[in-house]
């Protein structure tokens, strides 16, 4: 199945695992590994730029801290529960891709009883937390809308097996984010949560990570169509797959560009950021066209995460300074 955002940059060579499946503390350090915990970086800078967006010029900084803190430690333990949901339903899938047949609970590494016991724990973690921003914040509505988030980020794994839309649900998941964390950051209501520049970000984030998906599925071309699985490159082929990706990143670009307009506190340096993005992103299809199959890994991961380390970093900037 192909993954993203976070679901990034495994190589196409079959991973290595433990003989033996694990206890306690090692299960939790497999699964952290199979899952890759660092590869956060696709959707968290995203988040911490809505929080800083969303905050009150009046309140002061120990409590965003606090907000910021929680906003970080529920988008690790989302992730995690997303990606841990993913691994258990496609555990069939993964097995029989020799892509992915070492993926831990794919492989028997990981047992399935310890990998729900773990997604469900970080589900219960990102519950938890979002009930404390109503303890220590008296916002109750990330709580609130805690389970629905978990619900719609874990839908994801289950849509390619019935729409090509599947990458557009992906993106969807992870354009929560930064709607997310502003939710989390204002002051207990969603009436005007953020600003025009958030829901853009959120639009740039769901095209983005679209077409991101689309160029990681190119992997799995032959899989899928034998599995009978639903993606663009499966229907479409390489070459259509490539075209569907590029103009998923011209209308993300174009969404960023909004964003940068909408919001007067995005001044030079966001601009900047933009202008890099835009020519990474641009760079990114350019490396897949010549280098093909062997450009993979820098066109996904590498060049991907530079956009979101950039834009959030630019983004905080600007608005705090």
């Amino acid at each position: 199945m192909t993954q993203a955002g976070g679901q990034a940059g495994e190589r196409r060579t079959r991973e290595s695992v433990p003989a033996r499946a694990p206890g306690g503390l090692g299960s939790i350090v497999l699964a952290a590994r199979d899952i890759k915990l660092a590869h956060s970086v696709f959707a968290l800078p995203f988040a911490v730029l809505a929080a800083f967006l969303a905050r009150d010029p009046a309140a002061g900084w120990d409590r965003f801290a606090g907000q910021l803190g929680l906003v970080v430690v529920c988008m690790v333990a989302a992730r995690t529960w997303a990606m841990l949901f993913n691994r258990l339903v496609d555990r069939g899938f993964d097995a029989a891709n020799p892509r992915t047949a070492g993926r831990a609970v794919a492989s028997g590494a990981l047992g399935v009883g310890r990998a729900w016991g773990l997604a469900a724990g970080s589900a219960a973690l990102f519950v938890a937390c979002a009930g404390l921003f109503g303890v220590l914040f008296a916002n109750w509505w990330p709580v609130v809308l805690s389970v629905p988030v978990l619900a719609w980020i874990a839908f994801y794994s289950l849509t390619k097996r019935f729409t090509l839309l599947c990458h557009v649900f992906l993106g969807g998941a992870l354009a929560a984010s930064p709607l997310a964390a502003a939710v989390a950051i204002e002051a207990g209501s969603l009436v005007g949560v953020g600003s025009a520049a958030l829901w853009w970000l959120g639009a740039m984030v769901l095209l983005w990570v679209a077409g991101f998906d689309v160029v990681y599925a190119l992997q799995d071309i032959e899989f899928d169509r034998s599995a009978g699985l639903r993606s663009v490159p499966a229907r479409l082929g390489w070459r259509g797959a490539a075209w569907a990706a590029r103009g998923l990143h011209v209308f993300a670009a174009a969404a960023l560009v909004m964003a940068w307009v909408s919001e007067p506190r995005f001044g030079l340096v966001f601009g900047a950021a933009v202008v890099v993005v835009l020519g990474v992103l641009a760079l990114e299809h350019v490396v897949l066209a010549r280098r093909g199959e062997r450009g993979l890994e820098m066109a996904f991961f590498t060049l991907n995460g530079v956009v979101s380390c950039v834009l959030g970093a630019a983004g905080v900037v600007d608005v705090v300074v």
